[in-house]
């Protein structure tokens, strides 16, 4: 088993898999560096191999499909998951490992929201979608990650090993971070000091698409994780619905003896039958 395991997803990062492999080489000599190419129509697994990383692809694109074959392939005792792009400072790695290896931590976290991301960061809207999933996931699982979407972490062989990796694209570290938090695993923030790409190195991230699925991914693991939480609060949402619906029909009848909206009862009726369902799907 190696002693630790840098594992870099890649898609089209020639203008800084370069300098990438070059940093982790000289803050972490003895680690081995895996460089995953995703399909890119540059020359990114070829400089990568050029600089001593060991080069693999993966067919399937999506980085949650690149994950899923690291974790398969590898046997780490601690494992660094870093992106290609150059947004994250190689020397926080030894501090990562040390984390893993000697205070036993699962999943370390590289945290940018409490540093300088803002500041670096030109995509407002990128700015505001992290701070949301931030909220959803720590409202919802009762949890205290500081940054959710980073793609700078360290994890344990026990946390690498049983992971069921779902997702197959961006959503993946949201993915980690409700597994490691509902298996009760142990987790650390480390603060790190974020710096947006390098001009020529273009983001894969859709801020508008990648982001509803991040969402998506948040409220189906909820379901599956906590089914007794969500399902009462879909039955309390849906069971106002249908008493909002109910009351002024109830009151005209009381007041005229007539049912004057016969629809909006019906209606009310099978929302009132869903709410009951979802009650029962508990």
């Amino acid at each position: 088993m190696e002693y630790c395991a840098v594992l870099i997803p890649c898609y089209n990062e020639e203008a800084t898999i370069r300098k990438v492999v070059r940093d982790w080489k000289k803050e972490i000599p003895e680690a081995t560096i895996y460089v995953y190419d995703n399909n890119s129509t540059d020359n990114t697994a070829k400089i990568a191999k050029d600089e001593g990383a060991i080069v693999r692809r993966e067919y399937k694109q999506g980085k949650g499909n690149v994950i899923r074959r690291m974790f398969r392939e590898i046997d780490a005792r601690c494992y660094i998951m870093i992106d290609g792009d150059d947004t994250y400072p190689a020397e926080c790695g030894r501090q990562m490992i040390k984390e893993v290896l000697e205070k036993k931590m699962d999943m370390v976290v590289g945290d940018r929201l409490s540093s300088t991301y803002f500041e670096e960061n030109k995509r407002p809207f990128h700015n505001f979608g992290n701070n949301l999933v931030k909220f959803f996931i720590n409202h919802l699982f009762k949890s205290d990650i500081r940054d959710i979407m980073t793609g700078y972490r360290a994890f344990s062989y026990q946390f690498v090993k049983t992971f069921p990796v779902l997702s197959k694209g961006f959503e993946i570290e949201t993915e980690m971070s409700i597994h490691a938090v509902d298996k009760n695993m142990h987790i650390s923030n480390i603060t790190i000091e974020y710096r947006d790409r390098p001009k020529g190195s273009e983001s894969k991230l859709n801020t508008y698409s990648d982001g509803i699925r991040v969402l998506k991914t948040i409220f189906r693991l909820y379901k599956d994780y906590k089914p007794m939480n969500f399902f009462s609060l879909l039955t309390l949402f849906l069971g106002m619905i249908a008493v909002v619906l109910f009351v002024p029909i109830a009151a005209t009848y009381v007041r005229t003896g007539l049912v004057p909206r016969f629809p909006t009862l019906i209606t009310s009726g099978f929302i009132a039958m869903a709410a009951l369902q979802s009650f029962f799907q508990e």
